[in-house]
């Protein structure tokens, strides 16, 4: 499981780090090589002897994604080639978390098309095959939460379902179904592998208390033998699914720690309760903070929906029907592949190649983003997106510079009792200084009329804060033309007010940006549009009024954080990865090689018997 690793900085101290290294004793993990300051896994067989670097997180995870991208071009068959994907993360991945995602995408040849969040690809999926009440005609929007867990962790993700009639081509309609996160939570280290920990440890204890070792051995000393702890880890995972259907189960373990110790292990479900009696307790938190997050109530959803194998161990399902009632609880989605189904119906919706329901989905941020600057020659600093803010909805932001800044946007992650800001994304104009000026010149506009606005979103490809635009303004005095004259005489108007409206419009809010000393949060607000209607005996004037001009603003977005590879670095693990490929096709060569001559000796030995075929020769 390299979730835990993953976009996490070394540190020996790292609760990440010494979790993984105390269920992986044999696994030598070390900071990697240059300034990202990132983990890596070194191997004792492959390139240690010739002092290579050790493998980063994201080159093994990019290994498996090679092998999942191999498989699915064999099932799609000969000649298929995939080169895109959309992949699912945990809702409380960073943004160094999912960047690294991205970088093991890119180093197995795929190009992200989209990253989701596990909760909201197992609501696509759950919506693929259902129709939810319509907020058009005044019904009220379903209410789900799914609750996922994982090997590693547990999130549960607060959905709304619901239809909407939106304008179609022409002057049709049509209906859409819409899924929206509207709020999570997670425990990190609740999951499978916890649980399998619970019967290792136990493991471990009896195995020292059954005298069979040398004297002197201690649980430490069985601990740190790497050979041993995989044997009971990988006999753990099988032990805790038997449970889930068995009440009782055993495993024999023969040259265990020492060659001549044969381990005989027994556990009743009732004794693997007991040892989860601290995990017991922390099923329902996850549901709490989702639910606060959303602003909603237990009694507010329709349904829990279960996803995840460690969803089938029996106390976690007592617990959550203790929780919620048994009435909510649902199964009604595969609990092992609901997410990668909705993840694939994603790019199909992405990807012009396919027609498939419209179902509109949208994810939230997660952590809130604040954004900081400097203006007036002091250090400002806002709150620009909540955690339940939805990504892909576009703010128009407002800030008084005119001349060339720099913006620099934050993540502020919960770390306890405390908030660690991490550095996501700064963004510098490039010509804002210039085209105050042009304004100025060219228009005689006043520096106080004079607008500075940036249209920033959270990227709907990774959820990240983008700055997608940027423009100067000012208003200034239009004079009526004889053309616009002859418009207002036979009622023309001008084109703004011949613009159709559109049903299906996205809300645009709009923020001015000040510091947090001054404002507590950002002011939102939709805009809406507003018709005017000429009486038919009246002949409008045309008058002078205003008009903006706008010049584009040039901007140059740089990510924060942790550096990126090098582009040495990315071609030593490129070459290390071919040379991987090159090894596995010559490997898969000889045995289809293998093989055919094996068929090809039976065959003759066949003929060698034919008597046909001995006459004809």
């Amino acid at each position: 499981n390299l979730k835990t690793l993953l976009g996490v900085p070394f540190a020996e101290d790292s609760d990440a780090v010494k979790l993984y290294h105390t269920r992986y004793p044999a696994l030598q993990i070390e900071a990697a090589e240059g300034d990202r300051n990132t983990v890596a896994l070194r191997s004792q067989r492959l390139g240690a002897a010739e002092g290579k670097d050790a493998f980063l997180v994201e080159e093994i995870l990019s290994m498996q994604l090679k092998q999942i991208k191999a498989n699915a071009e064999t099932l799609a068959g000969k000649g298929s080639t995939i080169t895109d994907a959309v992949i699912t993360y945990p809702a409380y991945y960073t943004a160094e978390e999912r960047r690294s995602v991205e970088l093991a995408a890119e180093l197995a040849g795929l190009h992200v098309e989209a990253l989701i969040s596990d909760g909201l690809a197992v609501g696509l999926n759950y919506a693929t095959s259902r129709n939810f009440p319509s907020v058009s005609d005044g019904e009220q929007p379903e209410y789900h939460l799914v609750y996922d867990m994982g090997a590693g962790s547990t999130t549960a993700t607060v959905l709304r379902f619901q239809s909407r009639t939106v304008k179609d081509v022409g002057s049709f309609n049509k209906t859409v179904q819409e899924v929206h996160v509207l709020g999570a939570g997670w425990d990190k280290t609740l999951g499978g592998d916890a649980l399998n920990e619970l019967i290792v440890d136990d493991m471990v204890s009896k195995l020292v208390e059954s005298k069979k070792l040398k004297a002197g051995t201690t649980v430490s000393d069985v601990r740190a033998h790497g050979k041993t702890m995989a044997k009971l880890w990988k006999d753990s995972e099988r032990i805790r699914q038997i449970l889930s259907a068995n009440t009782e189960t055993s495993s024999t373990f023969e040259g265990i720690y020492e060659e001549d110790v044969t381990f005989k292990y027994k556990i009743s479900r009732s004794e693997f309760e007991k040892l989860a009696k601290d995990q017991t307790l922390r099923v329902g938190k996850p549901i709490d903070d989702a639910l606060e997050a959303a602003g909603l109530k237990l009694s507010d959803l329709e349904s829990v929906i279960l996803h995840g194998g460690a969803i089938r161990t029996p106390f976690v399902q007592k617990q959550l029907e203790k929780q919620c009632g048994s009435g909510k609880l649902r199964t009604n989605v595969n609990a092992d592949e609901a997410a990668v189904f909705g993840a694939a119906f994603k790019g199909a919706a992405l990807s012009p190649s396919f027609r498939v329901k419209d179902i509109r989905a949208v994810d939230s941020a997660s952590y809130a983003v604040k954004i900081k600057w400097a203006s007036d020659g002091k250090e400002r600093q806002q709150k620009l997106f909540n955690p339940t803010s939805q990504v892909g909805i576009e703010k128009q932001v407002t800030v008084k510079n005119l001349e060339d800044f720099e913006l620099s946007f934050y993540q502020q992650i919960p770390a306890g009792d405390e908030v660690v800001e991490t550095p996501v994304l700064n963004v510098a104009t490039q010509n804002l200084t210039a085209s105050v000026s042009k304004l100025t010149e060219k228009f005689a506009c006043a520096p106080v009329n004079i607008t500075t606005k940036l249209n920033v979103r959270l990227s709907p490809i990774d959820g990240l804060p983008e700055v997608t635009g940027a423009y100067v303004s000012c208003e200034v005095e239009k004079k009526a033309s004889v053309v616009d004259d002859v418009k207002g005489f036979f009622g023309l108007g001008k084109k703004d007010d011949q613009k159709p409206l559109k049903a299906d419009d996205e809300p645009t809010e709009s923020v001015t940006l000040e510091d947090e000393a001054s404002t507590s949060s950002a002011a939102e607000s939709s805009t809406t549009t507003t018709t005017t209607t000429v009486s038919a005996k009246e002949t409008p004037k045309a008058e002078a009024g205003p008009r903006i001009e706008s010049i584009a603003v040039g901007l140059k977005s740089s990510p924060l954080g942790r550096p990126p590879l090098s582009t040495t670095q990315l071609q030593r693990i490129e070459d290390r990865l071919a040379a991987f490929d090159a090894s596995d096709r010559e490997r898969v060569q000889r045995e289809e090689a293998l093989n055919e001559l094996e068929a090809f000796i039976y065959k003759g030995r066949d003929l060698a018997d034919d008597s046909e075929f001995l006459k004809a020769v």
